[in-house]
């Protein structure tokens, strides 16, 4: 079995922890100054300082002079299986149209959907590999993928085992989420009962079945699904055993954190609009709020209030929402850059939202988002910086210089 030692580490970030950062809290980060670590096959088997580091046996040895070491980011939430690129609708909002306006001509959602339709699983699957591959260079090391550009028995399906396969075909960690529910079909604008009744009769059961998905997921916001026609979705999917989790307030104060906490789902994500009563409800919940400001950035909406939910004693998660519309992007160190200059959330803060919070959003607490004995050896070593503030700070450059995957330089 492959031992891989790590020295002269300058920072050691996010040792020895494993529990959710919650409200002040979260202003901290453990960081080990002039550090090692000692990787057993996929797994990390030690950590300390320099002073005290182990001369046993050891396969490789990297040397980290100058460099800070950083759990591999835990992306929960993302929409990377996509056909084509949608820069036409970014034109359209430069000129002064709105993501709303744009979605009733039949773009947004719905343009991708019909574009997904008409590809084929194959193509699906080496596109979004190649984006796994383009995050993955950039620090992330797990990754939720969501369905939804379907919106049709077939596509829907399809969508799920392009997922399927690359779980089987990369070492990152990922997570399947069901999507069904993420628009009404255009043939359903009028009927939308029917369009429930065929995720909650057939779709649901199908995938649980077929062990397809992880979680169930729904878009509930203004223009979107109702908090009364979530309900339904979400207790078919706990019926089956997919576990919930929200796209919610992300347009407008929609009552999907509410109908989310009430199902015990396991994020509640966007979140532009909360206010007190969102705060309330989630206080106490075992419901990760997760904020995704490369939307708000991208689309020019007003970001989620997360200093306000963090002095009121919530965790925050950090994730990208890559996907071809709205946020076409999966680096993770810039979306830290967002949090720090829009969200109000300190270097510190974000770091534990993209790591340990964002690793309990997409349910790897357990096994991933610290650096810390038995986890998985999912890491990555940053170019020579002089603090971790700098990775925030350093917008536009990659800071990551070599990214491990279970015990694996990649």
């Amino acid at each position: 079995m492959n031992r891989t030692l790590i020295t002269n580490i300058k920072g050691l970030v996010q040792a020895n922890r494993s529990h959710v950062i919650m409200g002040s809290d979260m202003k901290e980060l453990p960081i080990i100054d002039d550090a090692w670590l000692l990787i057993q096959g996929e797994e990390i088997a030690a950590v300390g300082h320099m002073n005290h580091m182990p001369h046993s046996d050891v396969t490789d040895v990297i040397d980290a002079t100058n460099r800070f070491v950083l759990p591999a980011y835990c992306d929960s939430h993302t929409h990377i299986v996509f056909a084509g690129s949608r820069e036409g609708e970014f034109v359209d909002r430069v000129h002064g149209l709105t993501y709303e306006e744009i979605a009733k001509r039949g773009g947004g959602i719905l343009n991708s959907a019909k574009r997904l339709q008409t590809t084929s699983e194959d193509e699906l699957f080496e596109g979004a590999l190649s984006r796994i591959h383009e995050m993955t260079m950039t620090g992330t090391g797990a990754i939720e993928i969501k369905s939804g550009y379907g919106l049709s028995y077939d596509a829907e399906i399809k969508m799920l085992r392009v997922i399927r396969r690359l779980k089987e075909a990369s070492d990152l960690t990922i997570k399947a989420t069901f999507l069904g529910a993420h628009a009404f079909p255009a043939e359903f604008k009028e009927n939308r009962a029917a369009y429930v009744d065929l995720l909650v009769d057939r779709l649901i059961p199908l995938i649980a079945d077929e062990g397809l998905a992880d979680y169930n997921d729904v878009f509930c916001d203004r223009g979107f699904f109702t908090v009364n026609e979530t309900d339904r979705i979400l207790e078919a999917g706990n019926k089956h055993g997919l576990k919930p989790k929200i796209h919610a307030n992300e347009l407008d104060y929609s009552g999907g954190v509410q109908v989310g906490v009430k199902h015990h789902a396991l994020s509640v994500d966007h979140l532009e609009c909360v206010g007190d009563d969102e705060i309330k409800t989630l206080l106490g919940s075992k419901t990760m709020p997760t904020l995704l400001p490369g939307t708000a950035f991208f689309l020019k909406i007003h970001y989620p209030p997360a200093r306000k939910m963090i002095d009121a004693g919530l965790p925050v998660a950090l994730a990208s929402d890559y996907n071809p519309g709205s946020s076409p992007s999966g680096n993770m160190n810039f979306v830290l850059t967002l949090a720090c200059l829009y969200l109000g959330m300190s270097p510190e803060e974000a770091i534990n939202a993209a790591t340990l919070n964002s690793a309990y959003a997409m349910g790897v607490m357990d096994e991933l988002g610290s650096i810390a004995p038995h986890k998985k050896a999912n890491l990555f070593i940053t170019k020579e910086i002089p603090s971790v503030g700098y990775i925030p700070y350093a917008y536009g450059r990659n800071v990551v210089d070599k990214v491990m995957i279970n015990g694996k330089l990649k």
